[in-house]
């Protein structure tokens, strides 16, 4: 399970405008904020942009300023490969540190959706040795409690995330892990295609 939430994509007016700098074409611009506020990119300035990408990582360095910020909730086990991208990426997490045991634990908080019948099982008995343990530290405040939650706690424990990166970052997620075996990451990457212009910049 992932959900991917509160998409902003920023700064696309001022990366357009640093591609420009190298050849000093900046009257060449043709982009233009539309009624809703969205920056729309002109004829001259997507045909830059698409050559640019086209020629490389060292030429499309203007993607690189072009930054998003989104709330994703998804599982450990998926959190830890998306970490491997952690190049100019910013994240605040939800803590499992301080707040793993302020609620009870429920099916929805992990990521249960593959589990077979005998899975569901299993983690339905944990599940319960989990919330016992969690409403003992609450009452005793023995560490002990505690300890056994977070060393047990299974890599299907949903946390969300607030996340800033850019498009470079969004590029190679895309080629590295469109094919990846985990259904997370194909719901990700179709997301990336949904953002403004990645399908013209990134599929060519």
């Amino acid at each position: 399970m992932i959900r991917i939430e509160k998409a902003a994509v920023m700064n696309f007016e001022g990366a357009i405008r640093g591609a420009r700098n190298p050849l000093n074409s900046w009257d060449r611009i043709d982009s233009y904020y539309d009624k809703g506020g969205s920056y729309v990119l002109g004829e001259n300035d997507l045909g830059l942009a698409k050559k640019l990408c086209k020629a490389g990582s060292d030429h499309r360095k203007f993607i690189r300023q072009i930054l998003v910020s989104v709330d994703i909730t998804a599982p450990l086990y998926w959190w830890k490969e998306f970490d491997t991208y952690k190049v100019a990426t910013v994240a605040n997490s939800t803590s499992t540190m301080h707040k793993v045991h302020s609620k009870p634990f429920e099916f929805e908080d992990f990521s249960c959706d593959h589990l077979t019948e005998g899975g569901l099982k299993a983690l339905k008995v944990l599940l319960e040795y989990l919330e016992d343990c969690r409403i003992k530290f609450i009452e005793t405040k023995d560490k002990s409690y505690w300890y056994d939650i977070i060393q047990l706690l299974p890599e299907s424990y949903n946390q969300t995330r607030t996340v800033t990166m850019n498009y470079e970052n969004l590029l190679n997620m895309y080629f590295a892990r469109r094919n990846h075996k985990l259904a997370e990451w194909h719901t990700y990457c179709d997301w990336i295609l949904t953002l403004p212009y990645t399908k013209e910049l990134f599929l060519q």
